[in-house]
């Protein structure tokens, strides 16, 4: 029953879901450390990440949504992804199941949802772009409680890889 509900969180998830590109170039840092249950406890934000979640949460209360709250843990699955899709030159939500089964597992989370996007120049133009999409839009406003995301820079041609990955905990 459980993989059922699974499976069917994910075809819902990835039905809703589309990904997003244009152009940009920016630098980050971060660091994590990990505790004995699996958690990620500790991620260093960079700017350009910070100033996302405010601008998600800001639109949120506009139209009279709760603040998500940050989740280092849910961040740093963010990171693995865009690292994945720098890696592989691809804008995609692979293994989206493996990510929202370790959200569940080690968070408690009752549902996942998902936002990717690629290349845009600041976060104010990503959130613009995610809000003019039907599929990214109805996450930003979904029914969660959490979220974290991880926007990272591709060394090789400097174009930026966004995951924001949301929860319900």
């Amino acid at each position: 029953m459980k993989l059922r509900i699974h499976v069917l969180i994910f075809m819902v998830t990835l039905f809703a879901m589309n990904s997003c590109s244009s152009d940009s170039v920016a630098s980050d840092s971060n660091a994590v450390s990990r505790i004995s249950s699996g958690e990620v406890t500790d991620y260093t934000y960079n700017q350009s990440e910070l100033e996302t979640m405010q601008l998600i949460n800001e639109y949120r209360v506009s139209v009279g949504l709760k603040v998500l709250i940050i989740v280092n843990h849910i961040s740093f699955k963010s990171e693995e992804h865009d690292k994945y899709m720098i890696a592989n030159n691809v804008v995609n939500h692979d293994d989206f199941v493996a990510r929202s089964e370790n959200i569940i597992k080690v968070l408690g989370a009752k549902k996942v949802g998902e936002n990717v996007a690629y290349n845009y120049n600041t976060p104010q133009a990503v959130l613009s772009a995610w809000l003019n999409s039907a599929g990214h839009k109805k996450n930003i406003e979904g029914d969660y409680t959490h979220f974290g995301i991880a926007i990272k820079e591709d060394s090789v041609n400097g174009r930026k890889y966004y995951t924001n990955i949301f929860a319900k905990i």
